[in-house]
């Protein structure tokens, strides 16, 4: 299998965003803390945003508001403290995907 191109990981970024967003839908902080699950669909979606992003030249990303190294700086933290990834902080980088969204459209209709 080839590896996807920066078009195909900007697709990739902007369906893990709205799989956030679809399994988020209604859930409160509480109801995300007790559900293992829906943390861990979650957690999957965030490290396929910040691993895709990776691959957008950056050259191109420097072009938009957002700060890119944000993504990628989260897909650190879930890798290298995956053994204390606190429910707190992932649904409140839920509640933050706005901009990313934004940018990335922007980048898909722009730039490709």
């Amino acid at each position: 299998m080839d590896k996807p191109t920066p078009v195909e990981r900007v697709e990739h970024i902007l369906a893990a965003i709205s799989s956030i967003r679809e399994f988020m839908n209604g859930a409160t902080l509480e109801t995300f803390a007790d559900d293992e699950l829906l943390q861990s669909a979650v957690k999957w979606n965030f490290l396929i945003i910040g691993e895709a992003i990776r691959y957008v030249d950056q050259s191109i990303l420097d072009k938009y508001p957002f700060p890119s190294y944000v993504p990628k700086s989260f897909l650190n933290y879930f890798i290298e403290s995956y053994y204390e990834v606190k429910p707190e902080r992932t649904y409140l980088a839920t509640q933050d995907l706005g901009g990313l969204e934004e940018v990335m459209t922007s980048i898909f209709q722009n730039e490709f």
